[in-house]
């Protein structure tokens, strides 16, 4: 009950912020991800994959399956890229 309140919360947070401001938040913390070097670069681009697999958890029951599809191949690929850049 408590994760339920609690995701009921965060998503009431979200809806009040600015979508654009959102999306351009997460994608800015990406980039700058993928241009720092190796374990540095690599982190922050586990923690953008933990937060936005948290936010797709919480939304799962009303997102489309082909966009679910489409979110989980997003996640995958940043998620073997902090691999990549992690090993290397």
């Amino acid at each position: 009950m408590a994760g339920k309140q609690r995701g009921d919360g965060l998503l009431a947070t979200l809806a009040r912020l600015d979508r654009t401001k959102v999306f351009l938040g997460a994608l800015a913390l990406a980039v700058l991800g993928l241009f720092l070097p190796g374990t540095i670069g690599a982190v922050l681009l586990y923690a953008v994959v933990a937060a936005l697999a948290a936010l797709l958890s919480i939304t799962w029951a009303i997102t489309p399956p082909a966009i679910r599809i489409f979110r989980l191949l997003v996640l995958a690929a940043l998620a073997a890229i902090a691999t990549a850049k992690l090993l290397a």
